[in-house]
């Protein structure tokens, strides 16, 4: 965990060379640069059916609390959701998609989020779920714990989401800077 730093309640812990989430509305956010341009991979699988975590991009600050990224941020989402707007691979209650890409609980799935300044890309196991651009069209919020409605930055930290309830594990977080 050289380089992240965890802001809220609950935890990420390392156990057998996994990375696991642990209660509460936390982020595990990484501290040593802002990402502009590279794609994020991350392995996981889900242990149970309402197990949620997410992957935050465009952070534009340090966090201090997990709500922050939320709303400041944008969140790929991690979880197995009926929702269309919230199925993995979705920016959070921003894009939506009608596919449901994945394994089931307890294998392992890979989702590869490319930032490219104002552009993001999406797929989960190797389908695409998302291809966004800051300003494209979104619904108005739902819920008030959707996130706000502002624009985000071209560049901002990343962090892993850790939820109340089942965990999520991680086998790999990866990042791929991408060429100027």
């Amino acid at each position: 965990l050289d380089g992240w730093e965890h802001v809220g309640p609950g935890s990420f812990v390392v156990e057998g060379g996994l990375l696991k989430t642990r209660g509460g509305m936390g982020l595990l956010w990484y501290t040593h640069e802002k990402i502009e341009r590279a794609t994020v991979r991350v392995v996981f699988r889900l242990m149970a059916k309402d197990a949620d975590s997410g992957l935050f991009i465009r952070i534009p600050e340090k966090p201090t609390e997990p709500w922050m990224p939320v709303n400041r941020g944008y969140e790929a989402e991690i979880g197995d959701w009926p929702d269309e707007y919230s199925r993995a691979g979705v920016l959070y209650s921003f894009t939506q998609t009608q596919s449901h890409p994945l394994k089931p609980l307890g294998e392992w799935n890979t989702m590869e989020v490319t930032i490219d300044g104002p552009h993001t890309i999406i797929f989960v196991n190797g389908e695409k779920i998302t291809d966004f651009h800051e300003g494209d069209t979104v619904p108005d919020k739902k819920e008030s714990s959707d996130p706000e409605r502002v624009p985000r930055p071209d560049s901002g930290y990343i962090g892993l989401q850790n939820e109340p309830g089942p965990e999520v594990d991680f086998k790999e977080v990866s990042l791929l800077l991408l060429p100027r």
